[in-house]
């Protein structure tokens, strides 16, 4: 994994944010806590002052402080994220947790029942980052499955099982990883996660919208509970810090995304509604003055990074977060994983569908921002690896609604920024990054397609392979076919596959091939559904282009 500093433009966000928090007297976007907060963990650290000099004592919890479970994130071949967060009252501020810090051990053993130990310590869980616990443990070997928990007290946390990535010089036979994307909670039930956490798999990738902003009433929208009243603070949007972080509390106490937690490592990135929807770098769907934006933006990553296994170096500055950052597995795979959310141009044509036009076509409209364009070709021309796989957010490939000239785009996708999408392609090409595979989410379905060099040319060759994955919950049901299934099928030759249901696709990496299988589930609005493919295509090294597995 490769980290750098700060981005230029993390100062004057930060002073927009200060400017913007001495006015939330105003408004609803932080509480006078959270404002302080904010401007505190600007400099990412926990308070040194006296109000938090002593620990609080563990002893003293007298309640399961781990309802949120674990999780283990961001493997490298000799380290991985060890993840938790103390919350014996996960629905209420606060948490039912002391206003200090709690002391938490470790342990990181080579099995089960930990009578091998690999790694112990003791972390601080501090009040400043909503007691969340990240540890990176360390000297570990590569390519090898271990066993982890925590213990507060009296308590001891469910134990996880994560792996490590293979050596950096390793030639590993394959690798299989899962893709989810979209998990609203008011939507339906996390069922697809249940299977995933049975699945084999090495790693998952979420590639955004963890959680929706929306409003959850209190009976769990289209969960309709019947056995459990959810208190009211949830049904509204999330605008303030504790907001946030009360829903992912709510999100993360589902037993389903628990057990696919507890079961593989994730590697993580965001999309829109971790903050709020269609938002574009400091723009705000709502039209906020950027400066107000900025504070609610500064209050969702700070608990984002608070409720994920990520590492020291992705610790949010502020409204800023460097998220895109690059795993290896051994000579086999480089993950060059994608921000498309923080850094780019305002959608064009006022977002939506639209016919493409001299707006979307300006050449000087980004997906990704100069800097992180620049990071990708150039880690692209260092990749030793056989694939080279781009976990990111929105659909990469061109997706027209109809046939004949008039047809449009979403302006949200890459189709609304085609020179952003022909930069990183032709920087592919040019440095011989072959085995190009796209990992995309947001879109509440799953597409197969291929990926062409222009999308103009109808005999132009393929670039590589964009595999899509559907939403976990997001969306409700759905259909195996949706309305639009035979006009998007008939207009986009390059779409093998279009399946509307919930579920997750995982991917297969050999020295040979790549093999998608798209899994789904029947329905989520009601919990007990079983798992099937609906389709596999595989894609061969060296020849690009999906066929039917």
């Amino acid at each position: 994994m490769t980290h750098r500093g700060r981005h230029a433009q993390d100062a004057p966000h930060d002073q927009q944010l200060r400017a913007a928090a001495a006015h939330l007297g105003r408004r609803r976007f932080l509480t006078v806590t959270g404002a302080a907060a904010t401007l505190a963990f600007a400099t990412n650290l926990p308070g040194t002052g006296t109000a938090y000099a002593a620990e609080a004592d563990p002893r003293k919890i007298v309640r399961n402080p781990f309802t949120l479970g674990v999780a283990s994130g961001d493997p490298l071949p000799g380290s991985v994220v060890l993840w938790t967060r103390l919350a014996p009252s996960p629905y209420e501020p606060g948490n039912g947790m002391p206003d200090a810090p709690v002391a938490v051990r470790w342990e990181i053993a080579h099995d089960e029942r930990f009578r091998r130990l690999a790694g112990r310590g003791v972390a601080r869980a501090h009040p400043e980052f909503n007691h969340s616990v990240h540890v990176e443990a360390t000297g570990l070997a590569p390519g090898r499955a271990y066993h982890y928990r925590f213990r507060a007290g009296d308590w001891t946390s469910p134990v996880g099982r994560t792996r490590t990535a293979p050596a950096p010089g390793a030639r590993p036979a394959g690798m299989k990883l899962a893709a989810v994307s979209c998990q609203a909670y008011h939507d339906g039930y996390f069922t697809a996660y249940r299977h995933l956490a049975q699945e084999d798999v090495d790693v998952v990738f979420h590639l955004g919208d963890y959680l929706y902003e929306y409003p959850v009433n209190s009976a769990g929208g289209a969960r309709k509970y019947t056995d459990r009243v959810l208190p009211g603070h949830f049904n509204r949007e999330t605008v303030t810090l504790e907001d946030y972080r009360l829903r992912y509390a709510l999100y993360k106490s589902d037993p389903d995304l628990r057990a696919a937690h507890a079961a593989h490592p994730f590697v993580v990135t965001w999309d829109d509604h971790e903050v709020e929807n269609n938002y574009a770098g400091d723009i705000s769907e709502d039209g906020l003055p950027p400066a107000e934006f900025l504070v609610r933006r500064a209050a969702a990553y700070r608990a984002y990074w608070e409720n994920q296994p990520l590492r020291r170096p992705q610790r949010p500055h502020g409204p800023n977060l460097r998220l895109h950052r690059r795993i290896h597995y051994g000579r086999l795979a480089q993950f060059d994983i994608l921000d498309t959310r923080q850094y780019r141009s305002d959608q064009a044509y006022g977002d939506g569908w639209h016919a493409p036009g001299p707006e979307s076509d300006n050449p000087a409209r980004t997906m990704t921002g100069a800097a992180q364009e620049r990071w990708l070709i150039e880690g692209w021309r260092g990749s030793r690896a056989l694939w080279n796989v781009l976990p990111q957010q929105v659909t990469f490939a061109q997706r027209r609604d109809s046939t004949g000239p008039g047809y449009q785009v979403s302006m949200d996708a890459w189709d609304g920024y085609p020179a952003s999408r022909a930069r990183v392609l032709a920087g592919a090409r040019a440095a011989g990054a072959d085995n190009l595979v796209v990992l995309t989410g947001d879109v509440h379905v799953h597409y197969a397609m291929d990926i062409k060099r222009d999308f103009r040319e109808e005999k132009s060759a393929v670039a590589g392979v964009e595999f899509v994955t559907t939403s976990i919950a997001s969306g409700k049901d759905g259909a195996d076919r949706p309305a639009n299934w035979g006009k998007l099928m008939a207009a986009n030759p390059h779409m093998k596959f279009y399946n509307g249901r919930r579920g997750y696709v995982t991917v297969t990496l050999d020295r040979e091939k790549a093999r998608a299988d798209y899994r789904t589930v029947p329905f989520v609005t009601r919990p007990g559904a079983p798992v099937t493919t609906a389709a596999s295509f595989v894609t061969e090294a060296g020849a690009p282009g999906l066929k039917p597995a």
